[in-house]
């Protein structure tokens, strides 16, 4: 990696490295690890020699010499004559700075502020949820729906605040690649090459542009080769236990060559009755779910004699309870698109309430930040308790029962499921409705 030794030798003299400890740095991991990659493309970046040896991981990672080194035997980790340093964005700030500073760290005190944080960022907004959607899929971490919904939600807000700050920058920080640029791509090269298909990241074009750009920088196509985007997120690892095979039993002896009795057949456990949903055990209600959802689609014109009129003729407060939400942090809301997404994606998720759940979402403003308000019609006098615990997104929104004797609330109410334009001074960017 080394451009010219005598340049070399006189980068180590100005920075105060001796030339025998400068070239004993040796990276200890696996062939393609993403943490380690960030320290050998800071290598390339400021002309500072790593060796990489044969590493095994299970094998390599479980000897004295390396646990001595990193005690619960991740990798990577650099050995150094001065001592061995774990974590890979720490690594990589060590490799950074090696031969003194460098434009990878900035040339401000702000800057390397800027720097650090969006190394923070990247690692725990978008790494992190990347990996726990990501390590889900393939085994390494308990799989479950709700849990994968809610790491993509968490990625999506990240990369939405990348892309705006993206909008009008080539790189993170400054006008040239810095180290934030260095650990944020190989953070986002996981999910590219994993989880996050064309389909995804076409909602984030400024994170689009700015990663490929970066990627195929020549210090960086050094080290990680040609980086091509996965085109399907993968299945759902099985968790299904190998059947262990049954054991031959020894043939019986016939006294005769009589017609062989038929093979017992294994008889299958019965199939459990499927335990009822609470609401279904409630007292009937007047009130006809699918007859209010048919006259609501059906109203074409008259909204609000007809179908307005028809909702309160048929509500029924002892089965039925009506709820104002609003969203909790609408001040993130910047981003037309983005906020709609994120409203269609709940109402995706709150289709296991279809048969008991009528609701309007409505999207407010003319810019951002955009107001996310809500109204939902439930089955029984409490939002139930299977939405609350199956549906993430309930948490974020602020939940208020409507009392249907204040004329006001009541009044707020038509308006919500007529998409009363402005709807409380405000021009409506959007309405989606669940039925």
């Amino acid at each position: 990696l080394v451009a010219s030794e005598s340049r070399e030798e006189i980068r180590l003299a100005d920075a105060g490295v001796s030339d025998e400890n400068h070239f004993k740095q040796v990276l200890h991991t696996y062939k393609g690890n993403k943490g380690a990659e960030k320290a050998l493309i800071a290598a390339e970046y400021t002309g500072v020699q790593i060796n990489v040896p044969d590493f095994e991981m299970g094998v390599s990672n479980k000897t004295p010499e390396f646990l001595k080194m990193n005690p619960i035997g991740k990798v990577p980790v650099l050995e150094t004559p001065e001592g061995p340093i774990f974590e890979s964005n720490a690594i990589a700030r060590y490799v950074s700075r090696l031969n003194g500073e460098n434009s990878l760290n900035g040339s401000s005190l702000i800057e390397y502020a800027q720097i650090e944080q969006w190394i923070d960022f990247s690692s725990l907004e978008i790494f992190g949820s990347i990996f726990m959607w990501f390590g889900a899929r393939i085994g390494y971490k308990p799989y479950s729906v709700p849990g994968e919904e809610a790491a993509i939600s968490a990625l999506k807000r990240a990369l939405d605040a990348l892309n705006t700050h993206l909008t009008s920058k080539t790189f993170l920080v400054g006008h040239s690649i810095t180290l934030a640029d260095i650990i944020t791509v190989c953070n986002l090269s996981l999910g590219y090459t994993t989880v996050m298909t064309k389909s995804f990241t076409s909602a984030f074009p400024h994170v689009e542009r700015y990663f490929w750009t970066v990627i195929n920088q020549p210090n960086f196509k050094k080290v990680v080769g040609d980086v091509k985007q996965t085109e399907a997120v993968p299945p759902v690892a099985s968790k299904k236990p190998a059947q262990p095979a049954k054991a031959k039993e020894e043939p019986k002896k016939k006294a005769a060559p009589a017609a062989e009795a038929p093979k017992p057949v294994e008889e299958e456990e019965a199939p459990k009755p499927k335990a009822k949903n609470p609401l279904d055990l409630l007292p009937p209600s007047p009130m006809v779910l699918d007859e209010w959802k048919r006259l609501y689609s059906n109203t074409k014109s008259n909204f609000r004699e007809v179908a307005i009129k028809g909702f309160w003729d048929m509500y029924d407060p002892e089965g039925y309870s009506l709820w104002f939400c609003d969203y909790k942090y609408n001040d993130e809301n910047m981003v037309s698109f983005v906020t709609l997404n994120k409203v269609g994606g709940f109402l995706q998720r709150m289709d296991l309430a279809r048969k008991y759940a009528f609701g309007k979402m409505l999207i407010c403003g003319a810019e951002g930040p955009f107001k996310v308000k809500g109204l939902w019609l439930f089955r029984g006098p409490e939002i139930p308790k299977f939405i609350m615990d199956e549906v993430y997104d309930m948490e974020l929104y602020e939940w208020t029962k409507v009392d249907i004797s204040d004329e006001a609330q009541k009044e707020r109410v038509s308006q919500m499921i007529e998409d009363a334009e402005p709807f409380e001074g405000e021009a409506l960017l959007d309405a989606k409705c669940f039925k």
